[in-house]
């Protein structure tokens, strides 16, 4: 656990990674909320960045594909966990959130001279713009969070899924309606288009794509980060753990209820714009109940309230089709298909972790590290 002292004129002078030889404690509350704050924290960050770079020339373009869309993923997953891990506010309705932001990106990025609406504008534009309205629409539902938690909350949110499937299904001049669907927003950014065959010289489409979903996938976790040890984290805590409590103590419950939920869509906005984008085709029937248990599974094995926990979890779940396919292979001829299999591996991996280890693959981490930091006397 670390410590905090208090600063003394022996103290004042010392560098900010705390006293002396003793890393670990700090004579501030800045110095124990930053980022990094111990050289191994460091040299893991620099070590991963060095990983990120290198995994593209390793691997194929269909496998990099699948790791460029559980990175988006992963994305959605942080804004999940900001309202439910972090803010306490169970919600099934993430996938509402999602195939807003994706309609926004479509209609905003999509062709002009095509045959649903669309305004072509470059994707510096139309990717914020669908976190915008997916925030718009986390404000208006916001404030049922004040009158509602757990059960009661988590069921409005579902209502909200069962809702945008209605709103998808009919708007057909959007969404292009069931069995038919639309384009996703043209992937081309500061003159690359990142949907054809050769991007840039020298970079495969799967290789390009891989490092413009890491790209998002780190300027969104560090602002989720931010968001977590920020006061307005502290206060997502203190609403989490007892709301009564924190009212008393002056937290402003409407506000930071609305608040969290303004936050994860923007972030589900932002992921359902650009996943859709590279994915390329998408129809109504994507954004139902099963996309909201996914990102809840995401959350939920990756770790709940940790930002690590939210992509560990959604790169996992991304890969999880893969390594159903991989272990279909020892299942006996007709006795369950890919689907089926892939299904149960859900259920089963979403009840182990809550049973055995509620802090997902993150608390898995963590344990491991405890251990060989403490070797050989760890015991």
């Amino acid at each position: 656990m670390t410590t905090l002292l208090r600063t003394t004129p022996s103290t004042r002078g010392r560098k900010s990674t705390g006293v002396r030889g003793r890393p670990l404690l700090r004579t501030s509350y800045d110095q124990d909320l930053t980022l990094a704050n111990t050289g191994a924290k460091r040299r893991g960050v620099v070590a991963l960045v060095i990983a990120s770079f290198v995994v593209p020339f390793l691997l194929t373009d269909d496998l990099l594909q699948v790791l460029a869309l559980g990175m988006i993923s992963a994305v959605g997953a942080i804004g999940l966990n900001l309202v439910t891990g972090y803010a306490g506010q169970v919600s099934l309705g993430h996938a509402f959130f999602i195939g807003v932001g994706a309609y926004t990106g479509a209609v905003l990025g999509g062709d002009p001279d095509g045959a649903m609406l669309g305004y072509g504008l470059p994707m510096w534009i139309w990717l914020p713009a669908a976190g915008v309205v997916a925030a718009v629409a986390g404000l208006i539902v916001g404030p049922l969070a004040v009158r509602l938690r757990g059960l009661y909350l988590a069921i409005v949110t579902l209502g909200l899924v069962f809702l945008g499937d209605h709103i998808f299904r009919e708007a057909r001049t959007i969404t292009g309606g069931p069995g038919v669907g639309r384009r996703g927003a043209e992937l081309e950014l500061f003159g690359i288009d990142f949907a054809s065959m050769e991007p840039i010289s020298g970079l495969t489409r799967g290789q390009a794509q891989f490092f413009l979903a890491l790209a998002f996938l780190i300027v969104f976790a560090i602002l989720g980060r931010n968001i977590a040890r920020s006061g307005v984290g502290r206060a997502f805590g203190a609403v989490r753990d007892r709301d009564v409590a924190a009212a008393v103590i002056g937290v402003d419950l409407t506000k930071y209820k609305v608040m969290a939920f303004a936050m994860s869509s923007f972030f589900a906005g932002v992921t359902g714009a650009l996943y859709y984008a590279v994915i390329g085709v998408f129809e109504p029937g994507a954004f139902s109940l099963l996309l909201s248990i996914q990102y809840l599974a995401m959350v939920l094995i990756g770790g709940v309230a940790t930002i690590s926990g939210s992509i560990m979890g959604a790169l996992f779940i991304a890969l999880l089709p893969r390594i159903s396919q991989f272990i279909a292979h020892y299942v006996p001829e007709g006795l369950l298909t890919v689907f089926q299999l892939e299904a149960i591996l859900y259920g089963l991996l979403i009840m182990g972790f809550l049973i055995f280890e509620p802090r997902g693959l993150f608390g898995i981490w963590t344990r491991i590290r405890n251990y060989w930091k403490g070797w050989p006397f760890s015991y």
